[in-house]
């Protein structure tokens, strides 16, 4: 429900709240299913999509140690985007807030299983969710009460929880695959994150070597990560940046559509601040307004040494490449193509690691392409920025499958993607709760394959135009589904 109200823009969600109690998935898994779809390749998209709600809530059964569920479930702040007239988000954010108590004791009903580093990680993120409602009314106030209850459950699980947050190999296979049409082998997909941490290493030794000869990668990377604006600056600069990777992207032609639009740059809510940037777009279904990158700033509680290695992340080195990710290429520019995708099915099922794959793959393009190519730190910055997405994947694979524990998660964070505390231990909590978020390598990994297939059958047809055009006329497809693009692609 969070999803198709927010990815999808399909808003006759708005005001609800799922019911994760044990009944209400039961009744939910059960309404799967129906007469197939008349085009083929739909079809497969949406079964594998069903099938990915059988693997998380039935075989899983997620809903019980994984309180993200239920986090995203109550999240209100996609009510602030401008997606209809004022007073209608006023309503839906009302309806939504007197949903709470329900909703959480019917989520609590399920929440039995949380382990300890899981509720730890998103205490933060739960703690963070009473902060935009009011106080002035019965409803908020019963809100406010429900969504104690919530926190000190997760407390009670942080301090007794499960000390161990491993899913186990074969689980976390399924989760991986279930979405994306394909079975997935994890010491296979190891063995490849290796290979490109490899090359990854490489293209950052010949980044730093150009910025800074002669100073070392390590020793490079901590001086570039320390040029970095403060707390009040980042949201001016990536500003700055959203509008060179748009002017870049459209001069190249890389993507259609990509100067429609309007991309806003504000602070992350308090409810999504596990993350240092994402986008939140304007949905396929709804009518067009703004998206908005969002950029979480340091807690003014920490330690002015904790504040300076949180803005690390978005130096003058990182951050160029973060807004590539998240406006365009990445995830902005694929919005607008989502808007145009034939059918509902497209417009509506997106695919995780197709999603921050595209996004992922946005940023390695644009070194390709030459963007700031009289400036080395960019080409640095990617590397950077792939060399943390490549050890999430490695990390995840190890964490669920209890070849590491999250100490080792978190020196591998700082000896690989050069993160400082509090980034690396930021990075291995959302091993906990985020299991797969290996995927934006593997779906990255992906694409450039489809890419090399794509030159080889093409020959001289081949475009970068054209072939982005194919992949994306597909939505958001499954991994194991996204090779139709290289049947019949139209030129452009």
């Amino acid at each position: 429900m969070p999803a198709a109200r927010e990815n999808a823009g399909l808003h006759e969600y708005d005001g609800r709240v799922a019911d994760l109690s044990p009944d209400g998935v039961k009744a939910c898994l059960a309404g799967l299913g129906g007469p197939p779809l008349d085009d083929a390749h739909d079809e497969a998209h949406l079964t594998a999509f069903e099938g990915y709600l059988r693997v998380v809530f039935d075989e899983l059964a997620l809903h019980r140690r994984n309180p993200r569920l239920l986090l995203a479930n109550l999240d209100v702040s996609s009510y602030a985007r401008e997606y209809a007239p004022a007073h209608e988000r006023a309503e839906a954010l009302r309806r939504h807030v007197a949903g709470w108590p329900d909703a959480i004791d019917a989520g609590l009903d399920s929440l039995d299983a949380v382990p300890a580093p899981t509720a730890a990680a998103l205490l933060p993120s739960a703690r963070g969710l009473a902060e935009p409602l009011g106080t002035g009314t019965p409803e908020e106030a019963a809100a406010h009460a429900a969504h104690g209850r919530f926190v000190a459950h997760l407390e009670r699980a942080a301090a007794s929880g499960d000390p161990d947050p491993a899913l186990g190999g074969r689980p976390l296979a399924r989760l991986l695959g279930a979405p994306e049409a394909m079975a997935v082998t994890l010491d296979d997909l190891l063995a490849r994150a290796e290979r490109e941490r490899e090359r990854l290493d490489a293209l950052l030794t010949d980044a730093c070597g150009r910025v800074l000869p002669g100073v070392g990668v390590r020793a490079a990377m901590r001086q570039l990560t320390s040029d970095h604006p403060d707390a009040g600056g980042v949201l001016d600069a990536a500003t700055d940046l959203t509008d060179e990777v748009l002017a870049f992207t459209a001069e190249r032609g890389l993507v259609g559509h990509v100067t429609e639009g309007v991309v806003r740059v504000a602070p992350s809510p308090p409810s999504r601040r596990w993350a240092t940037a994402m986008i939140s777009w304007a949905a396929p279904f709804e009518p067009d307004g703004p998206s908005f990158y969002l950029i979480t700033p340091p807690d003014p509680s920490w330690t002015p040494e904790r504040q300076d290695g949180w803005l690390a992340a978005f130096s003058h080195t990182s951050l160029p490449a973060t807004t590539a990710h998240e406006v365009a290429p990445g995830h902005f520019t694929h919005s607008r193509m989502l808007r145009e995708a034939p059918g509902d099915v497209r417009k509506a099922l997106h695919s995780p690691a197709f999603v921050e794959g595209w996004a992922h793959y946005g940023e390695e393009l644009l070194v390709e392409e030459g963007f700031r190519a009289e400036d080395p730190r960019y080409a640095a910055g990617v590397a950077m920025k792939a060399l943390l997405r490549v050890v999430r994947l490695i990390v995840s694979i190890g964490v669920h499958s209890r070849a590491m524990g999250l100490d080792e998660a978190v020196r591998l964070f700082e000896r690989h993607a050069h993160l400082r505390a509090p980034a690396a231990e930021a990075e291995a909590n959302r091993a906990t709760f985020d299991p797969t978020y290996g995927r934006y390598t593997w779906g990255k990994l992906v694409i450039r394959d489809l890419r090399d297939e794509a030159r080889r059958r093409w020959g001289a047809g081949f475009s970068l135009a054209r072939f982005h055009r194919a992949l994306l006329d597909l939505g958001a497809p499954p991994l194991g589904l996204a090779r139709a693009a290289l049947d019949d692609a139209p030129f452009v």
